[in-house]
């Protein structure tokens, strides 16, 4: 989860297209042919002072979450790093909308890609687990589906499965009292990557509940291994799932969750309907869609 699992993503993706690549979290010294800064905001020094030492190479500025609904318009360093970029990379299209008009011609998209978890682990059959994967953060409204599970009625087995690590001791310390008085919600706290994508992959359905979001993998990764998801309506999940997505809430409404984790639990049909809405990005969440972006992307600059 989270910037580290995107970089290391894109650096396989970009060993595969034949480069040499150095992760790193501070610019280096030496001789490199381009940046691609992840994080407009926490990377600009490193973009600064690339552009100073090599004023001809190529800038690509990757906008995150917290760039795009916190910090645009706000800080300096995003408005600097933006106006030292060769290109703005995107997670999903409508985030290009709340870009200034004279950045529009730079922007790319390109989707996080998520393969198949082999073989299908096997789904528990006393509970019907629902998963919220990401950091505990407020941006994240971590605890709504663990609130709207409670609200459930009696005949529901709905078990709330959360993994993510929480970033600061209030936030676990609600996890845990959640846990205690919620017999419904279990709180796993950081898993390793792998192990978020099978419990992801065994769960019958997932939940996106946040504020805001740049392009978040879960959705790549459900949608790939056709687990369906509930997602509040935020300009990250209508971008990738579509604004006519049936099984979106509005943010905050723990009641509407609670009828949709309902209705999902017992209603097979609305289970299929979920699934096949999200189908046609199918496609462009495989790997070699990823990969063929990256390589048109590189190719502008003659890579």
């Amino acid at each position: 989860m989270g910037n580290s699992v995107t970089a290391d993503r894109w650096r396989k993706l970009l060993k595969d297209l034949g480069h040499e690549v150095t992760v790193a979290n501070r610019c280096l010294r030496g001789s490199f042919d381009l940046l691609i800064a992840l994080h407009a905001r926490k990377s600009h020094s490193a973009v600064f002072q690339f552009h100073k030492q090599n004023a001809k190479k190529p800038v690509i500025v990757a906008m995150t979450g917290t760039d795009l609904h916190n910090d645009l318009g706000r800080s300096q360093k995003v408005s600097k790093s933006l106006e030292l970029a060769d290109r703005i990379l995107l997670l999903e299209p409508k985030a290009g909308l709340k870009l200034p008009l004279r950045f529009q011609s730079q922007i790319r998209v390109i989707y996080q890609s998520a393969v198949v978890i082999k073989p299908t682990p096997t789904r528990l059959k006393r509970w019907f687990e629902v998963t919220v994967v990401g950091h505990l953060r407020p941006v994240k409204d971590p605890f709504r589906t663990a609130q709207a599970s409670m609200r459930l009625p009696a005949d529901s087995r709905v078990r709330v499965v959360q993994i993510g690590r929480a970033l600061d001791p209030s936030m676990e310390r609600t996890a845990r009292s959640l846990a205690e008085e919620n017999t419904r919600y279990k709180f796993l706290g950081a898993l390793s990557h792998l192990e978020t994508q099978r419990r992801l992959a065994r769960s019958r359905v997932t939940v996106l509940s946040s504020k805001s979001e740049g392009g978040p993998a879960v959705l790549s990764e459900a949608i790939v291994n056709s687990i369906p998801i509930l997602a509040s309506r935020i300009d990250a999940t209508e971008g990738i799932l579509g604004e006519s997505y049936p099984g979106m809430f509005c943010v905050g409404d723990t009641q509407r969750l609670a009828e949709l984790l309902y209705r999902v639990e017992k209603d097979a049909s609305f289970r299929r309907e979920l699934v096949d809405s999200a189908k046609p990005m199918k496609r462009r969440l495989q790997p070699s869609f990823e990969l063929k972006a990256w390589r048109e992307l590189l190719r502008e600059f003659g890579f």
